[in-house]
């Protein structure tokens, strides 16, 4: 209520500096006057206050020169077109929920939070470890790969970032909801020598990228 408030009377005070500004024709003057008083009375109505009843130029009747019968008809009137726009406004309310619930159905409908909080596996060398989605039975993976560089000395490369490793898979879908399986998968990458065990300087490598372990758990 207090937002539909607000917008009126900021519709209400933009229209008041188009009429006091001079500039607009009498043709447009007097429209412009329309929609301001029916705004006026559709917030009166929604806010449950008196009705305004007004003659076919906006102007408010006077009680001590209309007769009975002039305001009662013209109250007729008043009363009739603010429904028509209560309607009118529940009609196009209506409207935009249906289009949100179509534009909601159309789009994924559900993500997956993971949040990082250590990597328990001895490697001896830096790693790179790599999340993602996985269909078994289609023996594919179903998303990207959520990746965290992992030191030698069990902390992670970016120090920065301990304790706030969280990565969000948003790229799921109503497709992926119809999966029979879905399953969790973290891989882990060695980064370092080709062998750990090499020990001759000669043949020392670095930076090679090895597979060193895999592990996976199923969410759907």
């Amino acid at each position: 209520m207090f937002r539909s408030v607000r917008h009126m009377i900021y519709d209400l005070i933009e229209w008041r500096s188009q009429i006091l500004s001079g500039t607009l024709p009498q043709d447009e003057l007097k429209e412009l006057k329309k929609k301001v008083t029916a705004k006026i009375d559709y917030g009166n109505r929604i806010l449950d206050l008196d009705l305004v009843v007004r003659d076919e130029d906006g102007n408010i009747l006077d009680p001590e020169q209309t007769s009975t019968i002039s305001l009662f008809r013209a109250h007729e009137v008043a009363s009739k077109q603010v429904e028509e726009r209560l309607q009118e406004e529940k009609s196009q309310k209506q409207n935009i929920d249906i289009n949100r619930q179509a534009k909601f159905a159309a789009t994924p409908s559900f993500a997956l939070f993971v949040n990082l909080k250590n990597v328990v596996c001895k490697i001896g060398e830096d790693a790179e470890v790599l999340m993602s989605l996985y269909d078994p039975l289609e023996s594919k993976f179903i998303s990207e790969n959520y990746l965290v560089r992992w030191s030698s000395c069990g902390l992670p490369k970016d120090i920065d970032r301990l304790h706030n490793l969280r990565a969000v898979f948003t790229d799921l879908g109503s497709k992926d909801l119809k999966r029979e399986k879905i399953s969790f998968v973290c891989q882990i990458v060695r980064v370092g020598r080709m062998e750990l065990r090499d020990n001759n300087t000669r043949k020392l490598t670095s930076g090679l990228r090895r597979p060193f372990g895999v592990a996976g758990n199923s969410v759907h």
